[in-house]
């Protein structure tokens, strides 16, 4: 019987063993996690920080779920080498292992900025379960936390930290926050919901250095201003877990690089989630961990199934803002936009259309459209017959309605 391993437990792993089950109920599967807990909803870390996040609520799959689909889950261990050659990993713990497929699914860290300082007690990030409980157990006496990075997860982070009455700031190297995702006035009004939340917003601000001695007591910005603050979590992007592989034949360039059918240049292994790197790009989000897993499952199991890159899609609720954002957003092209801009601080809408075709859209506030604006953007489909010079934005939604 064919041993297949995966190395990872996030999502990507997961529905890729869902996959493989699907096609072939007896192939054995072997999954090495180097995280002490099962397989979870990684997005509900910041969504939930301060909640009373139990493990075993936020799992992907029951625990008696590996058992009923026959998986081999070993927790707490850490893949050490591969030999491509002899079809062998092996593991911190001395023992090794033989695979006939192997999928790499690993996924990444977040990316530590070089900082002064930044080694320094009180200065974490949020990756994984153990970095929560991390922050929860240092955070209670700490007055003021600074957050270095105006992202998704960051921005999550310091509405958790405002529920808890804490003085937050973010220093945000960019001129606005999030502003792959959201155009001008989107930024400026969730900048706005953050700073009524009494959350101090530093832009173009970059922190080249951190104060004291062993715990962090200030940040120093390369305009040479010192911010005060006992705690500090940073969040500027991820890297690939690509370093285990660098002793072997694989390809990478920024991650492990995979075809469309997510295999690496070595026929049985594969690669997905945020370790894959597919079209010159490291995916980075959850739904493209989701469909990897899924295709390179299929594959491992011989079902031949292609990947094509998923749509780009963004939904954040903190600061009492939904936030959605989906597509191509770029202003500066030369899209048709129709904007609806109450200007009541948490509503607006943004729609882009090209060639007939709507590619993107930014929406704040009233989130039942969503899954509807999702369709027709992730389907490409043709809405000929409009003039859309002269429409809204809810004569738009009424009309794909009824297509």
């Amino acid at each position: 019987m064919k041993n297949v391993i995966i190395i990872g437990g996030g999502v990507a792993a997961v529905n890729a063993m869902k996959a493989i089950r699907e096609l072939d109920p007896e192939i054995n599967i072997i999954a090495i996690c180097k995280e002490a807990v099962y397989p979870y909803f990684r997005t509900r870390l910041t969504k939930s920080l301060f909640e009373n996040l139990d493990a075993d609520k936020i799992l992907l799959q029951k625990k008696e779920w590996y058992e009923q689909n026959k998986i081999q889950l070993h927790l707490s261990k850490e893949v050490v080498s591969i030999d491509t050659e002899h079809r062998t990993i092996g593991l911190n713990d001395e023992v090794r292992l033989c695979y006939d497929k192997l999928l790499l699914a690993n996924g990444a860290n977040n990316f530590k900025p070089q900082i002064d300082g930044i080694d320094k007690e009180n200065v974490l990030t949020i990756r994984n379960y153990k970095d929560v409980q991390t922050i929860k157990e240092h955070v209670g006496d700490k007055k003021t936390i600074l957050h270095i990075g105006g992202g998704i997860q960051n921005l999550e982070a310091a509405w958790a930290m405002c529920s808890q009455g804490k003085e937050v700031i973010i220093a945000e190297f960019m001129d606005r926050l999030m502003p792959r995702q959201l155009d001008v006035r989107a930024s400026e009004i969730l900048k706005f919901a953050v700073e009524s939340s009494n959350v101090k917003v530093n832009l173009s601000t970059q922190i080249v250095g951190l104060t004291g001695d062993n715990q962090v007591t200030g940040a120093r910005t390369k305009n040479s201003e010192i911010i005060s603050c006992n705690m500090v979590i940073y969040s500027v992007g991820i890297r690939p877990n690509i370093k285990l592989y660098e002793a072997t034949v694989i390809q990478m360039n920024h991650g492990v690089i995979v075809d469309d059918h997510l295999r690496t240049n070595i026929e049985n292994i594969y690669a997905a989630g945020d370790i894959a790197e597919f079209e010159g790009r490291v995916g980075g989000l959850w739904p493209i961990a989701m469909e990897q897993g899924k295709i390179a499952g299929y594959n491992i199991a011989g079902k031949s199934a292609t990947y094509t890159s998923i749509m780009p899609v963004t939904t954040m609720n903190a600061f009492n803002l939904s936030v959605f954002s989906i597509g191509n957003i770029d202003e500066n092209s030369n899209s048709l936009t129709i904007i609806d801009d109450p200007e009541d601080g948490t509503n607006y809408r943004r729609i882009f259309i090209r060639d007939d075709i709507v590619i993107g859209a930014i929406i704040i506030g009233d989130t039942k459209n969503n899954q509807l604006i999702k369709r027709f953007v992730e389907n490409k489909t043709l809405i000929a017959d409009i003039d859309f010079t002269h429409i809204t934005v809810d004569d738009l939604l009424m009309k794909l309605k009824n297509l």
